[in-house]
């Protein structure tokens, strides 16, 4: 909202109006504001949970510290997707179809997260919402988000070839724009596109067309791609979803790690909106994707500020109002710039967290089967329980979990150029 009055206080040459046609501008006011909503907010918002009752169940599984956090506010979420929301609002432009789509899965995963807390506190159903609905919920947001990226007309790629004149392209999927002679009689222009296309990391010409997959169908590939995307993306988002939601199990442990992934993020985002950076940097240039950094601004700065009361020893839970969120928004932005199949790295966190439980539980069933008697990978799942187990001092696995989820966003970028 604030983008189109100051756009429109440059038309009138106001001083200094027309700062906020930086994104790095807007993306620090994101940072700020979101800071001060959590902060200042949050304080206000876990009191009201306190007075609400709206304490955290804890069951008591033989983990240190583990009953001492019985009564402890939970659906802190809420201060996260306020601190997210409102400086999007303020500062994005609303009529950017990344931005729209980001705020609707926001708010979608926030409201899934918001039903399934509701009813373990309020209606003192442990198991909360019902697994198969949480995941109608995440396969509907998934459709939309994968629907938006495919079919909108907004959503497009541009990438720089050198060509003859002569040379052909398609008009129904390619077009030229900003055409210069070069060397030799060739052409350099940029191309834009609609292909279902993305970035493969650490490979040289590191593109993938999601049309491959479904090569074998002839000279139709290219209309049906929607068939093998749609699922993949749901795919990615309920699995990261997930993750964040298995994450989220010690002090700051989901909020500290998702902070990282989503100044990683914002890397990525602002370079592949800037065909300067995506130029140089041999990338995608994704049209109108620089907007999201004022969303992942926010993002990380809502995360950093939830930290404050929910480091360790926490004041405040975010329940599944924010962890089902937090990993959704990072599966829909990671699609949305090109980068869904860098997940496994980027949330190299959230992955462990997944594959332990999938390990422990696969190999308890297995062992059953086999030898009459379940038998155990770790002594407890998801990861961070088990060394809890081994005696590890809470605050000490969560600092070398942040380490770890530095390493792999590090990792993450060095993809930029290691390929």
């Amino acid at each position: 909202m604030l983008y189109y009055l100051f756009e429109y206080l440059e038309t009138v040459n106001f001083p200094g109006a027309g700062v906020f046609q930086y994104i790095s501008f807007r993306a620090a006011l994101a940072i700020i504001f979101s800071l001060i909503i959590s902060m200042l907010f949050g304080k206000r918002i876990i009191q009201l949970l306190q007075k609400q009752q709206v304490g955290e169940i804890i069951r008591d599984l033989g983990l240190q510290g583990q009953i001492e956090k019985q009564g402890t506010p939970t659906m802190g979420g809420l201060i996260i997707l306020a601190a997210i929301i409102l400086p999007t609002l303020l500062l994005a432009r609303l009529d950017n179809v990344y931005i729209i789509l980001m705020l609707v899965s926001t708010v979608w995963l926030g409201a899934i997260g918001f039903i399934d807390d509701y009813i373990k506190v309020f209606k003192k159903n442990k198991k909360g919402l019902a697994g198969k609905f949480k995941v109608v919920g995440q396969v509907g947001i998934g459709l939309i988000a994968g629907s938006i990226l495919y079919f909108s007309d907004d959503v497009v790629l541009r990438e720089k070839v050198v060509t003859d004149d002569a040379t052909v392209i398609e008009a129904s999927a390619l077009s030229y724009d900003n055409e210069k002679a070069g060397e030799d009689g060739k052409t350099v222009a940029w191309v834009t596109s609609k292909a279902a296309r993305t970035t493969i990391p650490f490979v040289k010409n590191n593109e993938f067309d999601y049309a491959w997959l479904i090569s074998w169908v002839g000279d139709n590939a290219a209309g049906l791609v929607w068939i093998i995307f749609l699922p993949i993306v749901i795919l990615i988002v309920t699995s990261v979803s997930n993750g964040a939601n298995m994450t989220d199990g010690l002090d700051g442990l989901a909020t500290g790690t998702s902070a990282i992934i989503g100044v990683t993020l914002g890397i990525f985002a602002y370079v592949s909106g800037n065909y300067i950076f995506a130029d140089y940097l041999n990338i995608m240039y994704i049209p109108d994707s620089a907007e999201l950094v004022i969303f992942i601004a926010a993002f990380v700065g809502a995360c950093v500020g939830f930290l404050w009361y929910n480091s360790y020893p926490a004041q405040v839970f975010m329940g599944d109002t924010g962890s089902l969120a937090l990993g959704g928004i990072i599966a829909v932005f990671a699609i949305a710039i090109r980068k869904e199949l860098l997940i496994p790295i980027l949330c190299g966190v959230f992955l462990m967290e997944n594959l332990s439980v999938m390990m422990q539980v696969g190999y308890f069933k297995y062992t059953k089967r086999k030898y009459g008697e379940g038998r155990r990978i770790f002594k407890m799942a998801p990861l961070h329980h088990h060394y809890q187990k081994l005696g590890y001092h809470e605050a000490k696995i969560v600092s070398r979990f942040w380490i770890v989820g530095l390493a792999f966003a590090l990792l993450s970028v060095v993809t930029l150029k290691l390929r």
